[in-house]
């Protein structure tokens, strides 16, 4: 009996718990935090030359490990190759240790007797430090020259890496990490009409000027000819109480869709929701007022990630100080709302409203007018003649 017990448990909870690789088993094009999952393959050899000619794109792109790297080995090596250029002017002119000098010996550097003398006068030489102890006599055109050469290549790469490093810094998506949207979307009813709510919060206080929200709904279709089309595109439109351009990106808002007749997700029940395989990508687009950088934030849901019959809990309050506070605990909270099983049912149940109210409001104007009795006879009635008699 317990045995049965137990195995039946199991089945229950088998049947209720996924693993954890389940869930995660759809594969998104766009991450949560924005990034494309995408890669590319079979590039042809001439292609990747373009990664070359736009070097400057490529280094402020890379990862920062490989922008340290060059940092590192740029600097270390322009050292290490004019040392050794050093190194071969002192010993052209004799001046190492070891080497027979003559009495009216004159050096080209002074205290340049070695590779390793030639190095540190190489990165005093790049990096304008000039401690007094190795310096140029003047006698020597290719010293001269060397040393014009080095400080020109010196200027250069400090300009290149500060500006690398500057444009990594300030590149506009760094400000898209202050914006987030929530984790989950919700499907309810909001002004009389079935709808689809995402939130997006701004956590700095400066705007985005000119915010525009729209998405993309990514999925697998099939054209009448037979052709699979992965990853094909349907534009949905989102607005917000104040529009859809031009948003007063100050405190948190409420995205919503509408779902009719003309939305992809017409077609869809509170029950088959879950059972589909698309991807939901919103896109928000504005400028910084800060830097006034352009900028796109982008997140994505999958089906699983829209709750039917939820709404979001309220998170703007106003304290006793006069100013609003928004609270984030409940930004991604939602609570459990009466909702159509689907759109037909929610039509359906408007059409016959409509159409009871209608009757109603007929029957009210009849009531008002009176009605005609078909079974009242009208008789016309002459004036009588007066038959009394004086």
């Amino acid at each position: 009996m317990v045995s049965l017990s137990s195995s039946r448990m199991f089945q229950v909870l088998q049947g209720h718990i996924q693993p954890a690789g389940h869930r995660n088993r759809k594969t998104r094009l766009v991450t949560k935090d924005g990034r494309c999952n995408i890669e590319f393959g079979n590039i042809e050899s001439s292609n990747q030359y373009a990664y070359l000619m736009d070097f400057w794109t490529t280094f402020v792109e890379i990862r920062w490990r490989f922008v340290l790297l060059l940092f590192v080995a740029s600097f270390t090596g322009s050292w290490f190759i004019f040392s050794l250029l050093w190194y071969w002017i002192a010993k052209s002119n004799g001046d190492l240790t070891g080497q027979n000098r003559t009495d009216g010996h004159v050096q080209c550097i002074d205290n340049v007797n070695g590779l390793t003398t030639a190095f540190l006068y190489s990165l005093e030489t790049q990096t304008t430090i000039g401690y007094g102890g190795r310096a140029l006599t003047g006698h020597c055109a290719g010293a001269i020259a060397l040393i014009i050469i080095q400080s020109l290549i010196g200027t250069f790469i400090n300009c290149f890496m500060c500006g690398v490093i500057l444009a990594k810094i300030s590149l506009p998506k760094r400000r898209a990490k202050t914006v987030t949207f929530s984790d989950m979307a919700v499907i309810c009813l909001k002004k009389g009409s079935l709808c689809l709510l995402i939130r997006v919060a701004n956590l700095r206080k400066t705007l985005l000027i000119g915010s525009q929200i729209y998405g993309k709904l990514l999925k697998t279709t099939t054209t009448p000819d037979g052709d699979t089309i992965i990853l094909d595109q349907i534009h949905i439109d989102f607005l917000v109480d104040a529009g859809k351009d031009n948003l007063f990106f100050v405190c948190p808002l409420t995205l919503y869709h509408v779902i009719n007749k003309s939305s992809p997700f017409y077609e869809l029940s509170a029950d088959t929701l879950s059972l589909q395989d698309f991807e939901l990508v919103v896109f928000l687009d504005g400028t910084a007022e800060s830097t006034s950088s352009c900028c796109q934030v982008r997140t994505s849901y999958v089906p699983q990630e829209i709750h039917w019959g939820y709404s979001f809990l309220p998170i703007i309050s106003r304290t006793k100080t006069g100013k609003y506070r928004v609270d984030f605990s409940n930004f991604s909270k939602s609570v459990r709302v009466t909702t159509p099983h689907c759109a037909h049912c929610f039509e359906t149940d408007v059409d016959e409203r409509n159409h009871n109210n209608h009757s109603q409001e007929n029957h009210i104007n009849q009531q008002k007018l009176g009605i005609d009795n078909l079974g009242f006879q009208v008789i016309d009635i002459h004036d009588s003649m007066d038959i009394t008699r004086m």
